[in-house]
């Protein structure tokens, strides 16, 4: 899982990319292609 400080980018390198917010963390997750994990805070 990457730790990136902007996680906008990111969102746009899939079309299933999701931003998930959990414990006051902000994730990126998908489903069909779990390379594309990352995590921010």
């Amino acid at each position: 899982m990457k730790v990136k400080n902007s996680l906008r980018s990111l969102k746009g390198r899939h079309r299933d990319c999701r931003i998930v917010r959990r414990k006051g963390r902000v994730y990126v997750i998908n489903k069909t292609n779990p390379r594309f994990k990352a995590r921010q805070g």
